[in-house]
């Protein structure tokens, strides 16, 4: 049965973290900037980090969200993701299989999937997903083995589901247009955001654009 706990707007402008452009600045400082610029879902990766010190960034990180009422997802640690009460859950295809994930973390948890095909939309879909994230639509310098799925994929992909949305990989303000019409209900960005001189002003930006090309 497919999860109605994501709402569409949660889609907007989701922001997924990365330290690696940080350069001596707090993940929480940058991450309440975007907050504050109208982020409309958070998403913690860290590849890096220590189970205790996860631990402790995600706690702060989910009192921050709650604060500004944007559910706090965790990338692919399910185990911490249920620790520290996060609002949801996001898994790629290589990770554990979506029935699973659910199981594991209940019925109240949002589940997110990464998809590049239908098939693997709609399987997702079956297995209790709440959302999709789809890409990567672009070339992305985050994740340099990300597999590229076509607009004409993209399209059929949000077809074909009717559960929320987004694209990832590669989006910025600058070739978000290049989306429009495929049906998504918004875009996650990494680098658009966080590598930016001005993270509050630039996500403003961003969501005002994002609103434009995909309410509807």
């Amino acid at each position: 049965m497919p999860g109605m706990k994501c709402d569409k707007k949660h889609m907007r402008l989701y922001a997924v973290t990365d330290r690696a452009w940080l350069h001596g600045r707090r993940l929480y400082d940058d991450v309440e900037k975007a907050l504050r610029g109208g982020v409309t879902m958070l998403q913690l990766r860290e590849k890096e980090l220590g189970d205790d010190e996860f631990l402790s960034e995600a706690l702060e990180l989910k009192e921050l969200c709650g604060r500004y009422g944007v559910p706090f997802i965790i990338n692919d640690n399910v185990e911490l993701a249920v620790k520290c009460g996060a609002d949801g859950i996001h898994v790629g295809q290589s990770d554990m299989c979506a029935s699973d994930v659910r199981r594991a973390v209940g019925s109240g948890m949002i589940v997110g999937v990464s998809a590049q095909t239908v098939e693997q939309a709609l399987l997702a879909e079956k297995n209790g997903a709440d959302y999709l994230g789809v890409g990567s639509v672009f070339t992305t310098s985050t994740k340099l083995d990300a597999e590229h799925v076509s607009y004409d994929t993209l399209k059929d992909i949000c077809r074909a589901v009717s559960i929320p949305v987004c694209a990832i990989g590669g989006i910025s303000g600058s070739n978000m247009d290049m989306l429009a019409g495929s049906g998504i209900d918004g875009v996650a960005l990494v680098s658009a955001i966080f590598a930016s001189d001005d993270i509050e002003s630039e996500c403003s930006r961003l969501k005002r654009l994002s609103d434009t090309l995909f309410s509807k």
